[in-house]
């Protein structure tokens, strides 16, 4: 299996606990450069009352946390869904090396959808960017969700 799917799948088993909590499910991974998953979050801005709670921004704080640097250099983030302006921001932010997503989101991707932030010229740093990772299953599991709330 390739790598970008086996850490995919670790993201979408993060979006499945989401789910069950009643939050839209997407999950997130931070991998150091070593390969190792450092982080881990699923969507929470319903339990945790905040609107900055989505996957990407919570993983982002632990990894940070984690070692002790604001930076993450090198380090590649997983995504279930193309991430919102808030988000690649965030990213921005950390200097993260690449971000790694499934489900392409049509009304508020900021990678390639409606914004393409990450590789901005206009920006101090830019963000290598590759979607379509286990996509249908990244999509089917929102379906799902959204389906079961009508």
């Amino acid at each position: 299996m390739e790598a970008h799917e086996m850490y995919m799948r670790e993201a979408l088993e993060e979006a499945e606990k989401g789910a069950l909590q009643g939050e839209v499910p997407v999950g997130a991974l931070v991998v150091s450069p070593a390969g190792d998953i450092i982080a881990r979050a699923h969507n929470s801005p319903i339990g945790l009352n905040d609107p900055t709670a989505h996957a990407e921004v919570l993983v982002l704080r632990q990894a940070a946390a984690r070692l002790a640097n604001y930076r993450l250099p090198d380090h590649l983030l997983y995504v279930t869904l193309e991430p919102c302006v808030m988000c690649v921001g965030a990213m921005v932010q950390a200097r993260l090396a690449m971000v790694i997503y499934g489900a392409s989101d049509p009304k508020a991707g900021a990678i390639e959808s409606v914004y393409e932030i990450a590789a901005n010229n206009r920006l101090n740093h830019r963000i290598q960017a590759h979607g379509g990772v286990l996509a249908e299953e990244s999509r089917a599991l929102l379906q799902a969700f959204f389906r079961a709330k009508r």
